[in-house]
């Protein structure tokens, strides 16, 4: 089987720093962006709205297209990241992400909409629905977690002393730096807001939570 096109060079996108800041960027702003577009649209419609059922159903077959999307174009064509790096396999890290969270949400999807609505509404309960877990998302990624950690990229013009500062500052554990020492995996003191690494020169700050690509990075 022939290899995928890739449409960026090979040193910039397997570069650990080009696939953090990518990943932060595509995930902070490309989803952020296309989610609250989609909440404003979806509340202007008003009475327009599908019935609950369907609208659900769209909800979540849209969230299945955006896995394999996202696989598909970043991880293989473009070959910014993949699901987990530095592993024998990554295929089939990127397998089973698709089957996990883009075959089942697409089985979903699509059983809700093949299903008579058992009444007509104007959609009003399953916006509602859809918007309170796209804020939950939201809030979630930026509350503290005691049990995770937390990758930051800092600027180019810190120096490895002037980020092991920070964590100090922070009373923060390190748990892995690159050689620059402008990437770290911290562990944060229980209580303390990833946000504030912005304040002290971070570029990004992501959280490592369990289905997050970035805690899956290995050097």
């Amino acid at each position: 089987m022939a290899s995928l096109p890739k449409l960026m060079p090979e040193d910039s996108y397997q570069d650990l720093e080009v696939q953090i800041l990518a990943d932060g960027l595509f995930h902070g702003v490309a989803i952020y962006v296309i989610a609250l577009l989609g909440l404003t649209m979806l509340w202007r419609r008003g009475g327009h709205r599908p019935a609950d059922r369907p609208l659900l159903g769209w909800a979540v077959l849209g969230f299945s297209i955006w896995q394999f999307v996202d696989v598909v174009l970043a991880h293989w064509v473009v070959g910014i990241h993949r699901v987990r790096v530095g592993v024998p396999n990554p295929l089939l890290w990127d397998v089973g992400w698709l089957a996990a969270f883009g075959v089942t949400t697409l089985v979903i999807g699509i059983w809700l909409l093949v299903q008579r609505p058992t009444s007509r509404n104007n959609g009003t309960r399953g916006a509602a629905v859809i918007s309170e877990l796209i804020i939950l998302g939201g809030l979630t990624s930026l509350a503290p977690s005691a049990s995770s950690s937390t990758v930051v990229l800092f600027r180019p013009s810190m120096e490895r002393a002037q980020t092991f500062a920070v964590a100090a500052a922070l009373d923060a554990g390190i748990r892995w730096s690159d050689a620059s020492g402008r990437i770290l995996v911290l562990d944060l003191p229980a209580g303390t807001q990833p946000s504030k690494l912005y304040i002290h020169g971070a570029l990004l700050v992501g959280n490592t939570g369990a289905v997050s690509c970035l805690n899956w990075i290995r050097a």
